[in-house]
């Protein structure tokens, strides 16, 4: 009687293995699908990068740190991010303060966006010290 009890032991933790076994190759599966789908996707903001490459652009790591400059692009970061609306575009702006003088470069999806996020740059820097670089890139329709 002992025997046979050892041998559904045996045969109940077989089928659990193979249950465990065809678990792990459903969720590893599915794990490498969605990877697939992210690798599609196309950056649609190499030309800017290019620009950004160049030596004569502005760009954020030239930003000096001294504390005028730096609250200045805080408090703009902050605006810019209490808006729950803007689109991921919108909330990423480069955001680069130089002695006082804002430069705001990158896309974003509308012209509202860009007319808000010039708002906050010049309410906080005042309107004469903005560098107004943002480009409005729409969103594309498949």
């Amino acid at each position: 009687m002992g025997s046979v009890s050892i041998l559904n032991d045996l045969k109940k933790k077989d089928g659990f293995m193979k249950l465990n076994n065809k678990l792990f190759c459903l969720v590893f599966s599915l794990i490498a699908l969605s990877n697939l789908s992210f690798a599609q996707t196309a950056a649609d903001n190499s030309k800017v990068n290019e620009r950004d490459g160049s030596v004569a652009e502005l760009t954020a790591d030239q930003q000096k740190i001294n504390t005028k400059d730096t609250q200045i692009t805080a408090q703009i970061r902050k605006d810019i991010m209490a808006e729950k609306n803007f689109s991921t575009y919108a909330q990423n702006i480069k955001i680069i303060t130089m002695n006082g003088k804002v430069t705001l470069k990158g896309p974003v999806r509308t012209k509202a966006e860009q007319n808000s996020i010039l708002k906050f740059a010049r309410t906080v820097a005042g309107a004469s010290n903005v560098v107004n670089e943002i480009a409005i890139t729409p969103e594309k329709t498949n």
